[in-house]
């Protein structure tokens, strides 16, 4: 354990314009898909209760006003001091003559239930009213049910009351409309999935991003070829910016998948992936899954392997003594092989190079816009931000390149980009991509 050396914490400079009671309680924020939307969060009699302090505050760090609701067996398990701490807003825990469920004055983009118990389920389902929160969801509903809301529940209980009354009950209101978000089973319950897990659920209902259940294909990381058995070609790349892309184009509400190969950062596990451990294994499942599934866009951000061994050693090559040469081969291009094979595909692809100027990396990324591609990203490993962040080149046939610094900036910049250029002819159906969240 590391020794402290009891020094003051320096002055925090969240909220600086702000009183020093409600400095204490802002939030560091993280994005801002719910800039501007007011989230009720209903809490309800679960040992899960405890977390709603922690969801309130990540509801928030994407810039959501957050109320909560409570009713009174919620509050063995958390507290209004709590609650008003991590919302900045008063707790309601009765209905008063302000008729609090109904919210009229200033309604809320969305009711989220968590955790949502098998006593309050059944109640929504068989649409009883007999307390706050299952008075206010009656409410949402019927907002619900004219386009003006969403409603969410995360439901929390052990294994043994998940029955057929609770699937007949989950099944009813998913079919209303409802959305379900998916519980973390293991240890024989449904348990509350993870806060970021929560927050992007809300993000994706909420959402109304043109890229809103639009097909977009990412890849990121390394893909290793082998030397022999056991050993392995690679680079130093993590993956770490396509994971970012993915999430950012996750949060939006895009159907979006990330194939990556294995690196040092790890994506959340509620986003749609698929690990590779090779190079050949990338190409195949790139090809694969562009075969089988109609994509609007497509982003290569991984570093592929440039050269392969023109013969793979078998077994193992002996330690200790000299190895004489290793025969390198270049590699198919993917980027190549996708283009020839899907003309129509939207595609995003990466450059990176060094010991080269600006002007150079702007040359060689227009002579890859002239192969075709609708957008190259394009940095060179000198050139860093004030902080060591990595800085990247929106090149693109029609505008002067952009210039961003940092790998959560770069996503943002894809994803605007990518907002402003989607092509309505390959979107759903307004039928199938409206407000109802029933597939989160």
């Amino acid at each position: 354990m590391e020794t402290w050396n009891f020094k003051t914490p320096p002055e925090s400079n969240l909220g600086d314009q702000a009183s020093l009671a409600l400095r204490d309680r802002e939030v560091l924020l993280e994005g801002n898909h719910l800039q501007g939307k007011r989230i009720a969060l209903l809490i309800t009699g679960s040992i899960a209760a405890l977390k709603a302090p922690l969801i309130a505050r990540s509801l928030r760090r994407q810039g959501a006003e957050v109320v909560a609701f409570t009713s009174s067996e919620a509050l063995r398990y958390t507290t209004i001091d709590a609650l008003e701490w991590s919302t900045t807003n008063p707790v309601i825990t009765k209905l008063t003559a302000a008729a609090e469920h109904l919210s009229d004055d200033n309604p809320f983009a969305a009711y989220l239930v968590v955790p949502a118990t098998y006593n309050t389920i059944n109640k929504i389902a068989c649409g009883i009213a007999d307390g706050v929160v299952t008075s206010s969801i009656a409410s949402a509903i019927g907002r619900m049910e004219k386009g003006k809301t969403v409603v969410m529940i995360a439901p929390a209980m052990h294994g043994s009351l998940h029955n057929s009354i609770l699937t007949a009950s989950l099944q009813k209101l998913q079919a209303m409309g409802v959305g379900i978000i998916p519980p973390f089973v293991a240890y024989g319950k449904n348990n509350l999935p993870t806060e970021a897990a929560i927050v992007s659920a809300v993000c994706r209902v909420i959402s109304n991003s043109s890229l809103k259940n639009i097909p977009i294909l990412v890849t990121g990381g390394a893909t290793p070829v082998p030397i022999d058995n056991v050993r392995r070609l690679t680079n130093r790349f993590t993956g770490t910016l396509g994971g970012k892309i993915a999430e950012e184009l996750y949060y939006r509400g895009a159907k979006v998948k990330l194939i990556r190969g294995q690196g040092s950062y790890t994506p959340p596990d509620y986003l749609p992936q698929q690990t590779i451990d090779s190079y050949e294994e990338y190409k195949t499942t790139v090809i694969q899954e562009l075969t089988q599934n109609k994509y609007h866009c497509a982003i290569f951000s991984a570093a592929v392997a440039d050269y392969q061994l023109a013969q793979v050693f078998p077994g193992k090559i002996p330690s200790g003594g000299a190895l004489q040469s290793i025969n390198l081969i270049p590699t198919a291009k993917v980027i190549a092989e996708v283009r020839a094979k899907f003309p129509h595909l939207y595609m995003v692809t990466f450059k990176y190079q060094e010991n080269i100027d600006h002007e150079q990396l702007m040359t060689i990324a227009h002579q890859r816009l002239q192969q075709g591609y609708q957008m190259v990203v394009a940095n060179r490993g000198e050139e860093k931000g004030d902080n060591g962040e990595q800085v990247a080149y929106l090149v693109t046939p029609e505008k002067s390149p952009i210039k961003v610094i940092g790998k959560k900036e770069i996503a943002i910049a894809i994803a605007d980009h990518l907002t402003l250029t989607s092509d309505p002819a390959v979107r759903p159906r307004a039928a199938d991509s409206g407000r109802n969240p029933r597939n989160l």
